[in-house]
């Protein structure tokens, strides 16, 4: 006699929920990469902006193009202040996800743990059927042999 799990399927769906918040956890850390990406291009371009700013301020440059270069500065500093906004954002996802995909884990040890069980308590009912059929057995002979 094979085993048989009555609730094999929701074993299944617990796997499978559990795939899919990795999944989902993985692609938030991948948004998250490329946010931070995107505030390290925006910091170097701001530094590279400043010190082309601090040449132009040193040599004898129109006031004009030191304040569109201000402006510009201006301009690259809230855009960072926005990606750091959205860093924020985004480190607060991968966190949800990540307690997301730990209550997806526990589900599934729970689960698993209660097949293994069920299946412990198979095999122990098992072996005790077949304890009993080599006692039935056994006893049988006795009795042929003493006839």
């Amino acid at each position: 006699m094979r085993f048989h799990y009555t609730f094999q399927k929701v074993v299944d769906l617990k796997g499978n929920e559990k795939t899919q918040a990795e999944w989902i956890l993985s692609s938030a850390l991948v948004e998250l990469q490329a946010q931070e990406k995107s505030l390290e291009e925006l910091t170097v371009q701001r530094n590279a902006i400043i010190i082309s700013l601090q040449s132009a301020a040193e040599q004898k440059t129109p006031i004009a193009k030191i304040m569109e270069m201000q402006e510009y500065v201006n301009y690259l500093d809230t855009c960072i202040a926005r990606k750091n906004k959205d860093i924020s954002h985004a480190h607060q996802e991968v966190q949800n996800k990540q307690e997301t995909l730990s209550t997806k884990v526990l589900d599934e040890k729970v689960w698993l743990k209660a097949k293994d069980k069920a299946q412990t308590l198979f095999q122990q009912s098992m072996n005790l059927r077949e304890q009993n059929e080599m006692d039935e057995m056994a006893t049988v002979r006795f009795a042929m042999k003493s006839l």
